[in-house]
């Protein structure tokens, strides 16, 4: 009996850990073709693409970071979308204060990039960066509903 419990156990390990890498290589190889699109829209050259890439990645990542503690926090506070209803006034505050400091420390980050990339590329670049985002994650979600369907 006791190694029946282990091995389901560690069976039921082995599987968490197999989905979480499964959902890592997703997510790498997701991240790997926005930077393949967004050199070729922004068509930087070599000594740009050395220079915006570790700033573009490092922004990125604190602005994934941000939006995943504002989902995290949100989720925790409502299991459920009935849980609304039950929140105390005192409780919904907090949530929409969180909220706000978030996206206050987004925009912040963004500010910061501004900053530092218009020394790397220009502000014609950095606006097509911003429409080459956008039509990156379009073509990807329209990929996941035919995917899905």
């Amino acid at each position: 009996m006791k190694n029946l419990i282990t091995f389901i156990f560690i069976s039921f390990f082995c599987m968490l850990s197999i989905s979480a890498q499964h959902n890592e290589a997703a997510r790498e190889k997701i991240k790997a073709l926005k930077i393949s699109y967004l050199t070729e829209k922004l068509n930087l050259t070599p000594e740009e693409a050395q220079k915006f890439w570790p700033i573009y990645n490092a922004y990125d990542q604190e602005q994934h970071a941000l939006r995943s503690k504002q989902r995290s926090e949100l989720k925790k506070s409502l299991k459920n979308s009935d849980e609304v209803e039950a929140l105390n006034e005192s409780d919904a505050e907090k949530l929409i204060m969180l909220k706000l400091s978030i996206d206050r420390q987004l925009h912040e980050s963004q500010k910061d990039f501004f900053s530092k990339v218009k020394q790397v590329i220009s502000f014609k670049k950095i606006i097509q960066l911003h429409v080459a985002e956008m039509e990156f994650g379009r073509k990807l979600m329209s990929k996941y509903r035919h995917k899905k369907d």
